[in-house]
């Protein structure tokens, strides 16, 4: 096995490490204390509307409460599940059973039934916390009886239900009564407390084993080299159900940050402005969204020029350490609050060109790497690390290398640290196949730049493999393709040249998902073979700059969305297999 070494990023900051999920919570209500952890928006009606400014101790005594109520009930030692939106009663429930109650098993909110109970089966689930959204869903649960599930908590008030609510009070008042055991419950740090199931595109969902130590290293690890400040505000968007949404809401817990919560994906950047949000980690069709929108407004207003001449003028004033972006651009950041500084990608790749505007304009955005395996980051650019479209550098305590690389110096992504996880959860097959001799194979294909930068050229599983022995990696052109205006979402396949040809023989494909709205506004069309022949031409454009090779020869364009996981990936092998 030939190896390509990569050397991680150097630590910056000061900070605590937390061995447990308890430890961090204690340290958060001694050192913050006085500060916003969370800000609860409560809306009876359109004017009727107050927010509830819960502390960091005021955090820290409700899971004590919570804690306490399900010790009461008898919940030792069982696996409690917790499925609904992003929500203060969400991350409550999360943090009363991972501090010394049991095994949590976080569950994706927009699972279909079936699922759902699949999934509940499989983790032998005990209990299930839910919000009143799934209130149909529970009451089916509870008739088919195909689940392990006995006890129901909701995350609102409903008859007939255990509320997180009730159930606070109840504890709060046996703790001031004097039965304070939950306080000093064991916590294995060490051991599988968390199951969580990732969404596979192609397969049956994996149930991913993660402890707490696996967590607390990669929050630490994140701590010392990221720029996160106490007193920055952030919205928790990224779902909670989703590793990098609920370790991301950790690093906010343990670096003294506010947590505030989105009214849905139309309000967002009137909830960026409402809460003045400085800090925000979500995925890349969110910031492509944001930036597409923001340049839609400057051309829309006729400011092109002077945003133009702006960015010449902070760039060559930058070269003699002069930051005013800030100040040139603030027409823009009043758009997103005014006070948004640091924006973290991950999950997916992002159009550099999005990336790099954010930067432009005086707002730090950065890329980061990892999966669920991995608790989840496992490389990620920061404020003094940077290079573009790269994946910047393993964090603090991960090995990074790549497995057997090419002549081209690309090959498999491995990670090795206290961050990779145990394995999957009754699946040794599985696990054999990703975990060897220590190192947690990504499925990711990477090089390294002679800086040391980590660059991912799509996933092993994807690559095309032409006739003439060329590698073609489909989401490096479909960074490319949604650079066009109009584009929604966008995937590069390979399909025979042939129908009854070499199988091998493939020509590079591309099926484009538009947006109407936008082809009707721009071009003023709504025809579909008007609209075909304008992607065609943007299509050439880009096969110009291509090699040959690499250009795409076949287009397939439509307004129907494409079938994606719950958590907004393609599904690729269905999507071929549909057309």
């Amino acid at each position: 096995m030939k190896l390509k070494e990569i050397k991680h990023t150097k630590p910056v900051f000061e900070a605590a490490f937390h061995k447990d999920f308890r430890d961090l919570i204690n340290y958060g209500a001694d050192a913050y204390r006085g500060d916003d952890a969370f800000i609860v928006k409560h809306k009876l009606n359109k004017k009727d509307i107050s927010y509830e400014h819960i502390k960091f101790e005021n955090f820290r005594d409700h899971v004590n409460y919570l804690g306490t109520a399900m010790l009461k009930k008898g919940y030792l030692g069982k696996r409690i599940a917790i499925i609904g939106k992003n929500r203060y009663e969400w991350m409550l429930g999360y943090f009363a059973a991972l501090c010394g109650i049991g095994i949590c098993v976080p569950l994706d909110k927009g699972l279909p039934y079936d699922e759902l109970e699949s999934s509940l089966a499989r983790s032998y689930a005990d209990v299930l916390i839910f919000d009143k959204a799934h209130l149909d869903v529970v009451e089916e649960l509870k008739e088919k009886k195909n689940t392990k599930v006995s006890e129901y908590i909701c995350m609102d008030e409903i008859e007939g239900y255990d509320s997180i609510n009730h159930m606070m009070l109840e504890g709060r008042d046996a703790l001031e009564g004097g039965f304070d055991e939950y306080l000093t419950l064991p916590i294995d740090a060490e051991g599988t407390t968390i199951i969580l199931f990732t969404s596979g595109t192609t397969s049956l969902s994996k149930a991913v084993q993660l402890s707490q130590h696996n967590i607390t290293s990669n929050v630490y690890a994140m701590l010392r080299t990221q720029d996160f400040r106490r007193g920055d505000v952030n919205m928790a968007f990224l779902p909670y159900h989703h590793t990098f949404g609920s370790t991301g809401q950790i690093v906010m817990l343990a670096s003294g940050i506010t947590t505030t919560f989105c009214d849905g994906l139309k309000y967002l950047q009137k909830n960026i402005v409402e809460y003045k949000v400085s800090i925000f980690v979500c995925v890349p069709l969110l910031i492509e969204s944001i930036y597409k929108k923001i340049m839609q407004t400057v051309k829309k207003e006729g400011l092109e020029k002077k945003v133009n001449f702006g960015l010449k003028v902070s760039k060559l004033l930058l070269r003699f350490g002069i930051d005013m972006r800030r100040k040139l651009f603030k027409q823009i950041l009043d758009q997103l609050g005014g006070e948004l500084r640091y924006v973290i990608s991950g999950a997916s790749a992002i159009d550099p060109i999005a990336l790099e505007g954010f930067n432009d304009f005086g707002i730090t955005a950065v890329q980061g790497y990892g999966m669920t395996e991995a608790a989840p980051v496992i490389s990620a650019e920061n404020t003094w690390e940077r290079k573009t479209g790269s994946i910047g550098k393993p964090l603090p305590g991960v090995e990074v290398q790549i497995d057997e690389p090419n002549e081209e110096g690309i090959g498999e992504l491995i990670a090795r640290g206290p961050n990779v996880m145990a394995g999957y959860y009754e699946n040794e097959e599985e696990t054999a196949k990703v975990l060897q001799d220590g190192w947690l194979h990504t499925g990711d294909l990477a090089s390294v730049d002679e800086d040391g930068y980590i660059f991912i050229r799509g996933r092993k599983k994807n690559v095309i493999v032409l006739k003439n022995g060329k590698n073609v990696y489909p989401e490096e052109l479909e960074i490319l393709v949604s650079n066009l205006p109009y584009v929604e979402e966008n995937m590069v396949f390979g399909q025979p040249r042939h129908k009854d040809g070499d199988h091998k023989d493939l020509a590079i494909c591309v099926k484009i998902v538009y947006k109407p709205d936008y082809m009707k506004e721009a071009y003023g069309t709504e025809d579909p073979a008007e609209i075909e022949a304008i992607v065609k031409k943007d299509i050439d454009a880009i096969n110009e700059e291509l090699p040959i090779y690499k250009q795409m020869l076949r287009i397939i364009v439509t307004d129907e969305e494409m079938i994606k996981t719950t958590t907004g990936k393609v599904k690729r092998y269905e999507e071929e297999k549909k057309m």
